[in-house]
């Protein structure tokens, strides 16, 4: 359906229906079917009038393309850790957020050193589970506005069954099964809209279903004139979320399933059965839970292959992550005693849920450029940053970066693109740069062409980002022709001017400090890394940060070696 029928404009001259009014949205329904219309078509007429009142009072269509740009990033693809690495590095808040949830127990690795890098998190935890948490918390940022209890509630509910999602996708031997854990995010996304928007028609709602003479659809129906269902499907559609996705919301057939024939048939199970256990795992200390409990384990045990004792251990798991999750997504949880409740269903068990430069007159270059581990002029600062952007306790986050770059290569399932990556990121962030690529020769157009880049504008500037393989008297080329390291602390000095090419001042013409680190082995061009400020840095490159970025430029050129 086009985004003309459920997005309008907020000026536009057709009234918004306000939705507020339960009994007259109840009364329009009826009259509507009454009249001889199509049951059908009313539940669609009214779930259109209240997406336009959502879209009247929120960026939903905004939230939606966030949300489907990370849902198709596929973890098959090269790109992808690239490109999931980009997304998250644009948006400070939810770098911080990810990072956070990286460095928590649950999360942490054996070795316990922390993550510091968007790269490391992906590589240590699994771009799957980085990309879920990613997810969620784009979710929580576009429908926790208003900080409603019913809005946490629904959020909760959202993150927890993700992660009962990915568990069961671990256990599953269907291609491409962490798709469960995106179905499981959104199962509930009709109700987290409702509750986000229009908290009287969401409370009047639960209070039809507590009553017990109606089911969670059968009160949305008399509510909205919709189904939560219809209306969280319309929303996924609208966003572009793929089809298996959209389709393994609908709920499977009544009482006790059977083993999937097909991977859309599990994904189904799965949301849905995340979805209900979500509900079970924060109260799991209240009377009757167990009751509950095995009612779900009657419907999905034999089709999902789960006994008490497996699935005791699963709330165990999924109750401690999803506790860690929404305290770094800063929601409100009950309490810690459902993880306590949950970890006494699985009999107790401890479950932790898992991953030297040349003389300037010799090579052309003016000497204050080049990276000198012998100069000792300038002491290390720890607090905060310098004027041009660079941090203060640079040389600490080096060091991390050193350390993580030295872990992923000794794991042996390292990939030369992330490494580069995470090389990239280490120089960017703790170096303080806007903007940071990696350049390699391309000999199919006889250029050197930035491969991987990040910071402000980087896809424009990484386009512009080439010049030719063929020597010429320029900074960039006079620095790979004497593999020297250089730093530049002020780019508008004559003698500096004057070295940088026309490409660089037209692509990069605020440009006032940067750094040119060239990658050559055995006097093989292969490129180098270059990043930028758009401030000078009259601070420079003390000689520890000079030997720690060496090191990180000589991993890159073992790992290049090696390939």
């Amino acid at each position: 359906m086009g985004h003309h029928r459920l997005y309008q404009r907020k000026h536009t001259q057709e009234p918004y229906v306000v939705l507020d009014n339960t009994a007259s949205v109840g009364a329009a329904a009826g009259t509507a079917t009454a009249a001889g219309l199509d049951a059908g078509d009313t539940a669609v007429n009214a779930r259109d009038r209240l997406l336009r009142k959502i879209s009247a009072e929120a960026d939903l269509p905004a939230l939606g393309s966030s949300v489907s740009r990370v849902v198709q990033m596929a973890s098959s693809d090269d790109e992808a850790v690239r490109d999931l690495a980009h997304f998250i590095l644009s948006d400070v808040a939810l770098t911080q957020k990810v990072l956070r949830v990286a460095n928590t127990v649950s999360y942490r690795t054996s070795s316990g050193t922390p993550v510091t890098t968007v790269s490391k998190a992906i590589f240590l935890l699994g771009f799957e589970v980085v990309k879920t948490t990613a997810l969620a918390m784009l979710l929580v940022d576009g429908m926790s506005t208003k900080h409603a209890k019913n809005v946490r509630t629904e959020l909760n509910h959202a993150l927890c069954a993700s992660i009962v999602g990915r568990e069961m996708a671990r256990r599953s031997q269907y291609r491409d099964a962490e798709e469960a854990a995106i179905a499981a995010l959104f199962k509930n996304i009709g109700r987290l809209l409702v509750a986000s928007h229009d908290h009287r028609l969401y409370s009047e709602i639960s209070r039809l279903v507590e009553s017990g003479k109606f089911t969670p659809a059968q009160a949305s129906m008399q509510v909205l004139g919709c189904s939560f269902d219809l209306l969280g499907e319309a929303v996924l559609r609208e966003w572009n979320i793929p089809e298996t996705i959209v389709l393994a919301l609908a709920s499977p057939p009544a009482g006790v399933l059977k083993p999937a024939k097909a991977r859309q048939e599990w994904l189904q199970q799965v949301a849905a059965f995340s979805s209900a256990a979500a509900r079970l795992i924060p109260d799991m200390n209240e009377p009757g839970q167990d009751a509950a409990a095995k009612a779900v384990l009657t419907r999905f045990g034999h089709a999902l292959n789960l006994d008490q004792a497996k699935l005791g251990q699963l709330f165990a798991s999924v109750a401690e992550e999803t506790r860690v999750l929404a305290s770094n997504a800063q929601l409100t949880m009950q309490t810690d005693e459902h993880v306590e409740a949950a970890s006494a269903i699985a009999g107790d068990s401890k479950t932790v849920a898992p991953g030297s430069a040349s003389d300037a007159t010799d090579t052309g270059l003016p000497s204050e450029l080049l990276l000198d581990l012998l100069d000792d002029n300038q002491p290390l600062q720890v607090s905060d940053r310098h004027a041009s952007g660079k941090p203060m306790n640079a040389r600490d986050l080096l060091l991390a970066g050193v350390q993580d770059v030295t872990h992923m290569m000794a794991s042996g399932r390292c990939k030369v693109n992330d490494l580069l990556l995470l090389v990239l990121e280490t120089l960017y962030g703790s170096m303080g740069f806007r903007f940071a690529t990696i350049c390699l020769k391309d000999m199919q157009t006889q250029q050197f062409r930035a491969r991987i880049s990040m910071g402000d504008n980087h896809a424009a500037r990484q386009a512009g980002f080439a010049f030719p393989i063929a020597s010429a008297r320029d900074l960039f080329h006079l620095a790979m022709d004497n593999d020297a390291d250089l730093m530049i602390s002020d780019a508008s000095a004559p003698k500096i001017r004057d070295l940088l090419p026309a490409w660089h001042r037209s692509l990069l013409p605020d440009a006032r400090s940067f750094i040119v680190l060239p990658m050559v082995v055995q006097k093989k061009q292969l490129g180098l890394f270059y990043a930028d400020r758009t401030q000078c840095a009259p601070e420079g490159v003390p000689p520890d940060e000079t030997a720690l970025i060496k090191t990180l430029k000589g991993q890159v050129l073992t790992a290049l070696q090696s390939r």
